[in-house]
């Protein structure tokens, strides 16, 4: 039986028979943790929609079905020994033991990450964490992957890469956490990971078919997905940050504060450095900025104030919008700009949470001390910054790399699908099933596959843009007095 009781106040106290200490909990973080969870959670199938929107129409479940898989994949491998790997109190600098592994003794000591809360609080609430990064990481299959080996390909990046770079940010005994290196939510474990795995996913995976033609020059199949996905996230992010603090506090609200700030920032930075070229109001580039705001208020969300919070997003807006153009310098196939959204936008953060982090900011929470940034005329933080940015980004690619190649000579693991599947669709080919009731409009007998898209008799193929051309055909019937009888299709 577990040995708790509740004292005057509602808290939650726990009894160590060892130590002969009461370990109290306060219900009400408790209950803030619980709710950012469910935050969090709601981020992943988020990421899905996103990325599915911004894809062709006829691979966008591909990406909902990736979010899905992931969350179950990673819940599984947080179980098994996913967390103890990352939060285990007998860590080295870099890994943890297995002292939790299947999760024993996870219950109600209290956790690593705040004595406030008891561990089994702090591990479903990191368990989203380590959920949603894979899932970032694995939008750079999209188009032109096998589904069964990402599968395995998400298991093991998750405990081979995610797990040591949790372990060294965040774990008490982690190198980066000791040197003193600022992540308050993770600007290196999550996004600059993320973003480095997809950068090495994109050149391991080449180019898809059509690669610099204009049949690659497609619209988002559905930009109301891009919006939608972008609600999921802008609102889970709330817990994501501001969950963070582990507790329901001033540097929780603190953090939502400069979240939804350097969001709106980014959003609109963006948006008008398109407006520039196009002289267009996009979605698509308000939803982009609002991301890359996101994510690079991430590790500074606990440290820095809402003033600095401004020029997080409009740096993120800025950075990450011409880094986009870097998959045509270095000629990689990233289709959805995953390293520059989140590698860089990661790495935009943690410098600047260097720069304008405050040691009275972190202590909001009346328990955090820190030295803080060169605001605080600490100018060494800058160093630690760059340290845990550069370590995150080249043990993730290269760790990427080599799992890729692995499994590139292991049978029936190989990542990349074959031509076919590409021209017919990854929905159709691995799943045979659609994100839409309709794939094509079929106006003659004869039905064949001649490009990336379907093409009907007459009618020349589709592009991969958001709708189908709107095109005339001509079908001639043969009517029962032998006379040709002629008839116009058209598609609407």
């Amino acid at each position: 039986m577990v040995n708790v009781t509740y004292d005057a106040s509602g808290d939650l106290n726990w009894y160590d028979p060892d130590t002969g200490l009461t370990s109290v909990y306060n219900l009400g973080d408790i209950a803030w943790v619980l709710a950012s969870t469910a935050l969090v959670w709601i981020m992943i199938p988020g990421v899905g929609f996103f990325y599915s929107g911004l894809l062709r129409r006829k691979n966008a479940l591909s990406m909902i079905w990736a979010s899905m898989m992931c969350l179950a994949v990673v819940s599984f491998q947080w179980f098994f020994w996913g967390f103890s790997l990352a939060f285990s109190d007998g860590a080295d600098r870099y890994i943890g033991d297995l002292r939790y592994f299947a999760l024993k003794g996870v219950l109600e000591k209290p956790s690593i990450g705040s004595t406030r809360i008891p561990s089994i609080a702090f591990c479903v609430f990191q368990l989203m964490f380590a959920a949603i990064t894979p899932m970032l990481a694995i939008g750079a299959f999209a188009e032109r992957s096998r589904l069964g080996p990402v599968m395995v390909f998400v298991f093991i990046w998750s405990t081979i890469v995610y797990d040591p770079i949790a372990c060294w940010t965040w774990n008490s005994n982690g190198w980066s956490f000791v040197l003193g290196g600022l992540d308050f939510a993770g600007g290196t474990p999550v996004h600059i990971s993320s973003g480095s795995a997809a950068l090495a996913i994109s050149i391991y995976m080449g180019k898809r078919r059509g690669y610099g033609t204009e049949r690659l020059a497609y619209k988002p199949n559905n930009t109301s997905y891009v919006v939608l996905g972008t609600v999921f996230l802008w609102f889970g992010w709330f817990g994501f940050n501001g969950g963070s603090a582990l507790s329901a506090n001033l540097r929780a609200v603190q953090a939502c504060i400069v979240t939804n700030l350097a969001a709106s920032v980014g959003g609109l930075t963006w948006m008008l450095w398109d407006y520039r070229l196009e002289r267009k109001w996009s979605a698509v580039g308000f939803c982009s900025g609002a991301i890359a705001g996101l994510v690079a208020i991430t590790p500074g969300s606990g440290f820095v104030g809402s003033p600095a919070a401004v020029l997080f997003g409009f740096m993120a807006g800025t950075v990450c919008n011409f880094a986009t153009q870097l998959k045509f310098y270095f000629g990689y196939d990233d289709c959805l700009d995953i390293f520059a959204s989140h590698a860089i936008g990661g790495v935009v953060g943690n410098i600047l949470t260097g720069l304008f982090a405050q040691a009275s900011v972190a202590g909001f929470d009346a328990i955090t001390v820190i030295p803080g940034g060169w605001l605080d005329h600490n100018y060494v933080q800058l160093g630690y910054q760059l340290a845990d940015s550069v370590s995150g980004m080249s043990y993730s690619f290269v760790m990427t790399t080599v799992i890729l190649w692995i499994m590139h000579f292991i049978p029936y693991l190989r990542l990349r699908g074959s031509e076919e599947a590409e021209i017919l669709g990854i929905d159709d080919a691995e799943m045979g099933e659609f994100a839409y009731d309709y794939v094509g409009i079929d106006l003659a007998a004869d039905h064949d596959f001649h490009d990336d898209t379907h093409s009907h008799g007459d009618i020349p193929a589709t592009s991969g843009g958001r709708e189908p051309q709107h095109v005339h055909s001509v079908r001639e019937n043969a009517s029962s007095d032998g006379s040709v009888e002629k008839k116009h299709a058209v598609p609407a």
